[in-house]
């Protein structure tokens, strides 16, 4: 199943947005110097083996295609920084080439976007932590499409029950009583709510799946009929 994120930071570069980028580089103790470091010549992409296109550097040393990197963390945690497919180190922050600031095709200006949001993600402190705010909505959007996943055997039980207190807490400081709770305390419903919406995102995601599969049977069968 695949999971996109579509949605890209605007393309301008603007003051708050350079000022964030140095103090990336400032909390990262100097790891990104882009200036003095392009991608080796005589080397591809590990990940799509074959020549890089808009080259970006881990802080573990390794290059590859932003693309490539970024759809790879689309299958990772969904709050966590992605493994280095090479030395399974923590990618937590990329390094574009530093000639692509230069460049005005639209694709590689919305790859840079794309770096500069992950980037902000996971810089860690303060700053980390108020851009994962800011970008809940994706994060949720990643998370209910990992939990639909037949894949994977993430199902987030832990993080899905911890929103479901915070939600009952919620619920109960702002003295609603809406939601039938018979014998049972709103903490305790709110619980068997989140595994319940688990259970039913797994079984929307095996039966898209299997949808999917009827689908491409089809397709095969009717190319493979006579005409």
């Amino acid at each position: 199943m695949d999971v996109t994120t579509d949605e890209v930071l605007p393309v301008e570069v603007t003051a708050e947005e350079e000022e964030e980028e140095e103090q990336i580089q400032r909390e990262n103790g100097g790891e990104r110097k882009r200036e003095s470091e392009t991608p080796p010549e005589d080397d591809c992409c590990p990940i799509c083996f074959s020549s890089f296109t808009v080259p970006c550097r881990g802080n573990c040393g390794h290059w590859y295609c932003g693309s490539c990197i970024l759809q790879y963390w689309n299958y990772a945690a969904v709050s966590k920084p992605c493994k280095c497919p090479m030395c399974v180190r923590h990618i937590t922050t990329l390094s574009p080439e530093a000639s692509l600031q230069e460049r005005q095709e639209q694709e590689v200006k919305e790859v840079l976007a794309k770096i500069r949001r992950y980037n902000r993600l996971f810089v860690g402190g303060l700053t980390g932590f108020l851009q994962k705010l800011k970008e809940l909505p994706l994060l949720i959007k990643r998370m209910v499409w990992r939990m639909m996943d037949p894949d994977t055997n993430t199902l987030y039980f832990h993080e899905v029950r911890i929103f479901a207190m915070l939600m009952s807490t919620l619920y109960t400081a702002a003295e609603f009583s809406f939601i039938p709770t018979g014998k049972f305390r709103i903490v305790t419903v709110f619980d068997y709510g989140a595994i319940a919406m688990i259970l039913i995102l797994r079984v929307v995601g095996l039966y898209r799946r299997r949808r999917l599969a009827q689908r491409v049977r089809h397709i095969a069968a009717a190319e493979l009929e006579p005409e």
